[in-house]
């Protein structure tokens, strides 16, 4: 008896301390529940993160990549304005290599009033530069530089951009030299900004500073989405920014070399947009319309026999969306290419076809 209570003695020193504990460990798990809870979690990311995270994804995490591709082909401007009572003033911009034997694009109102142009390469030479034509409507000029083993940019697919994307913005802000901003497609399809004739923005985030303008907005492959052309800043403005897609850039360069000029449709109308009451629009089937308020004399619309007063309906069987879309669509059709209008007329639906003209040569 006296050899049992011996031995399990000791066995008290051990299980006393281990009840002790237990209680400890359920008071503080009722006392601290958050504490105990962030400590569990922390701990258990930083050993996920430890554990299950490589060095290699890690270093995913970047874009570098993307710049290393696109930055070679975007070239600083410098260039020397004549402003009123003959005074000189300098500015600066940014533009984007489209092609190896050096034709540039930057934006209009970096070169505008230009008496000297030079450009600053990504690898540091410098080089003169001639302005082969412009196209104001949407704010793009076309140079020329002769200088061996330019890097062109490789075009992306605008369509494709969402909302949400990231993109990065490359440029000359500030005449610091080349930097890098990033931030997301904040929206596509922007128009009635009234900055330009025809606007087609892509919205971001992305810092584009002064100095920027011309610069490339690139996906995070390196691709060009657009060329850089504006801010919206002060007035409680903030991280609005304005590209233009890349497509249209590729349009306007291709025709200026091909053509000498941009080639866009023109119907030679005038229009208002209406909306119909919704009797009207449950009896003819269409909500938005326009209401023509101008025919040029002798414009395709007058030799078709459009007339003031007319509704137009759809536009080659598409409905009528909002004007800047609208007029993207008519000048999107290549000149003598048929235009099927389904319009209004005293209370009667009719198809009308104009031959589209040149809205370069415009009356």
């Amino acid at each position: 008896m006296h050899k049992t209570k011996k031995l399990f003695e000791p066995m008290k020193y051990i299980i006393q301390p281990a009840f002790v504990g237990i209680i400890v460990a359920i008071l503080m798990i009722l006392v601290f529940p958050n504490s105990i809870r962030q400590n569990v979690s922390k701990d258990s990311v930083d050993a996920l993160v430890e554990d299950n995270i490589s060095h290699q994804l890690a270093n995913k995490i970047s874009f570098s990549d993307a710049v290393s591709a696109a930055a070679p082909s975007v070239v600083n401007i410098y260039t020397l304005k004549d402003e009123k009572n003959n005074y000189l003033k300098t500015s600066l911009g940014s533009g984007v290599i489209m092609s190896s034997d050096g034709i540039i694009v930057t934006n209009f109102h970096v070169i505008k009033n230009a008496v000297q142009i030079k450009i600053l390469l990504h690898d540091g030479r410098e080089s003169p530069a001639e302005i082969i034509d412009w196209d104001r409507e949407i704010d793009l000029a076309i140079l020329k530089v002769n200088l061996d083993d330019l890097k062109p940019i490789s075009l992306g697919n605008p369509d494709s951009a969402k909302v949400g994307d990231i993109v990065l913005a490359i440029g000359n802000p500030k005449g610091i030299g080349q930097a890098v901003t990033q931030g997301i497609i904040s929206a596509v399809g922007i128009n009635g900004l009234r900055l330009n004739s025809l606007e087609n923005f892509i919205q971001t985030d992305a810092a584009i500073n002064e100095g920027s303008s011309g610069g490339a907005l690139i996906d995070i492959y390196g691709n060009l989405l657009g060329i850089n052309t504006l801010s919206l800043n002060g007035n409680g403005a903030s991280g609005i920014g304005f590209a233009i897609p890349a497509d249209e850039v590729k349009k306007v360069t291709s025709d200026i070399i091909k053509y000498g000029r941009v080639i866009r449709g023109w119907l030679g109308i005038g229009a208002d947009m209406m909306l119909l009451t919704k009797k009207k629009s449950d009896e003819i089937g269409y909500n938005r319309v326009f209401v023509i308020s101008e025919v040029v004399k002798s414009s395709p619309a007058a030799n078709s026999g459009l007339r003031i007063g007319d509704i137009i309906l759809t536009i080659d069987n598409t409905p009528i969306l909002d004007p800047e879309q609208s007029i993207k669509q008519i000048t999107d059709i290549k000149p003598g290419q048929p235009v099927l209008l389904k319009i209004l007329r005293t209370d009667e639906i009719e198809e009308v076809t104009v031959l589209a003209g040149d809205r370069a040569l415009k009356i």
